[in-house]
């Protein structure tokens, strides 16, 4: 397999070289040539989470990674899970139409987020590429609350990498941000910005565009603008499918997304094959992606803080890839897009090209008074305890299931269950009047010392910093 860019002027490059590099040289984020098939589902069923994530994502890697290696990496990286199935489904009853509603938990992992689940098989193939070729690299990446803790937990320790994660002042849980800035390892660095994620993530791209200095301390992504991120996240995907539907009917996968990545993964998987209904796509407050899926525009707005934090984005960089594929991979058209977004903080697609993707896509959006309720009835309910950000995707899916034509009764419903209750245990006891105990692994965390960094949100003070703590 090889990968282009989606904004057409990089050259193709393999599996190993997306991994260490993240952002290709023009800008833009790598896609595969071409998109393979997934196995017949019968031929996983019955089978372990590693060894499903071995088969859907083997193409993705084939030719750049030892098939023994790889399963060895894949099934060190899933037995850092506390649940044998890695990311269970559980039964939520129905929805008001009838439709059967599950959801998909992808917080057993050891920083109780579904960024787990991509970044401790990520990790790990940092060290075994890196190992064989004799190099090093500096991560650099951008947090809104979970990839942070997640990235820098998968690299601690690692000989050949050194990790620096940004995260925005007072915009993540207490918990979030403990979690990056009390770990120990020499390796890690914890670098608190002003503003927003969005400022966060625009220093990292920044520092990716400034070629020299990305060779030099040899920069790496680890934030989903890496294939790998969005790669790994098919597999639960499937598993989820296996789940819901022994006879391999469609199933409607809902998630909350901010940067767009998770519910990007479910593409992949829906054109890899996978037999899907409709990708729904739940948003807070910061409605960027419900706006662009319901008007085709895209456009920058002021971020509000809410209790689902890690949504909290106005400029969503895995939308690139799907536009790519909208625009027939036409990378002119995308890089042109994308400029104009820049300069005027608004670009639109146009009427054809929207309805390609609402064909595929629903969307909606809740506020935090929602969400609450919703995390308020679901513990009455079943007694369950569900998080700000996974209310979200339940609420909008109660939300789409009672307006206009509804979801279809005979097809099963999957919400993304992004993170642990414990990892916003104020807005959990805001609802339900229940605080949600963090597991034993985690109880001490508030009595850890904290080590971290600040810096302005400027380019010069970022590369100073990762020049001393690299160089």
């Amino acid at each position: 397999m090889r990968y282009v860019s989606t904004r057409g002027r990089a050259e193709p490059l393999g599996f190993a070289d997306v991994l260490l590099d993240g952002l290709a040289r023009d800008g833009g984020l790598f896609v595969p040539e071409h998109w393979p098939t997934l196995p017949p589902l019968e031929e996983l069923r019955g089978r372990s989470f590693a060894e499903v994530a071995v088969e859907v994502t083997w193409p993705f890697v084939d030719g750049e990674v030892d098939r023994a290696d790889y399963e060895r990496i894949v099934a060190a990286a899933y037995a850092t899970f506390d649940s044998p199935e890695v990311c269970p489904v559980v039964p939520l009853g129905s929805l008001p139409s009838g439709a059967p509603l599950h959801l998909l938990e992808l917080f057993h992992g050891p920083t109780l987020a579904f960024k787990d689940v991509a970044l401790q098989l990520v990790g790990r193939l940092f060290d075994h590429v890196l190992d064989e070729r004799d190099q090093r690299i500096c991560v650099l990446g951008a947090t809104s609350g979970d990839t942070g803790s997640a990235a820098m937990h998968a690299c601690a320790g690692l000989e050949r990498v050194d990790a620096c994660i940004l995260y925005p002042a007072g915009r993540t849980s207490e918990v979030q941000r403990r979690q990056m800035t009390t770990l120990i390892e020499d390796n890690l660095c914890a670098v608190e910005v002003p503003g927003t994620f969005d400022d966060c993530q625009d220093l990292v791209k920044a520092a990716f565009a400034d070629v020299e200095f990305r060779d030099e301390v040899h920069l790496a992504a680890i934030n989903s603008i890496n294939w790998a991120r969005v790669m790994a996240q098919v597999t639960y995907y499937v598993t989820a499918h296996l789940a819901v539907s022994p006879d391999g009917a469609p199933v409607t996968f809902v998630v909350p997304t901010g940067n767009f990545g998770n519910v990007l993964a479910a593409w992949v998987a829906a054109r890899c094959g996978l037999p899907v209904d409709r990708l729904v796509v739940a948003s807070n407050r910061n409605d960027v992606l419900t706006r662009f899926f319901t008007t085709g525009t895209m456009s920058i707005a002021e971020v509000v803080p809410t209790t689902s934090p890690s949504m909290d984005i106005q400029v969503s960089s895995n939308l690139e890839r799907l536009l790519f594929e909208a625009l027939d991979r036409d990378g002119a058209a995308v890089a042109s897009m994308l400029e104009r977004f820049r300069s005027d903080g608004s670009v639109s697609v146009d009427v054809e090209v929207l309805g390609r993707l609402r064909a595929e896509f629903d969307c909606g959006r809740i506020d935090d008074e929602v969400a609450a309720s919703v995390i308020r009835s679901v513990h009455e309910r079943t007694g369950l305890v569900v998080d700000p950000h996974t209310a979200v995707g339940i609420g909008v899916a109660e939300w789409l299931d009672a307006t206009g034509p509804g979801l279809d009764p005979g097809v099963p419903v999957v919400c993304a269950a992004t993170a642990h209750p414990a990892k916003f245990p104020d807005a959990v006891e805001a609802a339900t009047g229940i605080r949600p105990v963090l597991p034993a692994e985690l109880a001490d965390l508030f009595d850890r010392p904290e080590r971290f960094e600040r810096i302005p949100a400027d380019l010069a003070a970022l590369e100073t910093l990762v020049r001393r703590r690299v160089v």
